[in-house]
């Protein structure tokens, strides 16, 4: 089920949300165009991606995994604690599907995140969506502490948006298609279409648990992490009723 619109009016123009996809797209075609071969994109996901062994071994924590593969993964420095915020911008190169990686992100993100940002604020959700991205990668570190595979792509802040519309909009009414079925767009409330997904990376995560190699390249835990995260912090960032009963009449005599 792939979400195209929602009916949901908001008072503010998202300018954040807006350029947070652009700066995704931005980094994906710039990586497209600069690191033209298999062994440069690698170099660059172990740079700019971060890799839950790396993090385990930067807090202290015991990996598993030997010291001399380590050294040749992990970052001189401190760069690890700089990797979670910066993967968050980094998505698969289009020779390995990144299309589909950044475009399905992306329209989550365009669909959910501009009544997020409406309801919290635009400074606010900048911080709310960084927060949940790191909550994501910490949780798909302490799920996958082995791992040495870097994790790239916004899909665990992106379900930190979708966390925090299901606990602000549950009833809203999403337009929802089916491909390759079903072109023909229908409609579900949203606690139906975000709850099927949620559960989907659940059982996924799950499944993967004690696995040495985890399936189809995908965080899960990123997801469910940066999810739970969102669906929490959300109560603590959107502003209070009042408050954003006053901007909304301000907003309203504008556009009188």
């Amino acid at each position: 089920m792939i979400p195209v619109g929602d009916f949901l009016r908001r008072r503010s123009t998202p300018y954040v949300n807006w350029t947070i996809i652009a700066i995704n797209f931005a980094v994906f075609a710039w990586m497209s165009l600069t690191y033209t071969t298999s062994a440069q994109l690698t170099d660059f996901y172990y740079d700019w991606g971060f890799v839950s062994a790396c993090l385990a071994e930067q807090f202290g924590f015991d990996s598993g995994v030997p010291a001399r593969q380590l050294a040749g993964i992990c970052p001189q420095g401190q760069r690890e604690l700089l990797q979670p915020f910066t993967a968050m911008f980094i998505h698969a190169d289009w020779t390995n599907g990144g299309w589909l990686h950044i475009a399905g992100n992306m329209l989550f993100l365009w669909i959910f995140g501009d009544n997020v940002e409406d309801r919290v604020g635009h400074g606010r959700y900048l911080v709310f969506y960084i927060l949940c991205g790191l909550a994501a990668a910490a949780t798909q570190t302490a799920f996958t502490v082995d791992a040495v595979e870097p994790a790239i792509g916004a899909s665990g802040a992106v379900a930190g948006v979708q966390g925090a519309y299901l606990v602000m909009f549950p009833t809203a009414v999403i337009q929802v298609v089916i491909l390759p079925f079903f072109f023909y767009p229908f409609f579900m409330p949203a606690v139906f279409l975000i709850g099927v997904w949620f559960l989907t990376q659940l059982v996924y995560g799950i499944g993967e648990l004690g696995r040495e190699v985890p399936g189809a390249g995908i965080a899960w835990w990123a997801h469910i992490g940066g999810f739970l995260a969102g669906a929490v912090l959300v109560l603590f960032f959107r502003q209070p009723p009042r408050r954003r009963y006053a901007r909304e009449q301000f907003m309203a005599r504008l556009d009188t």
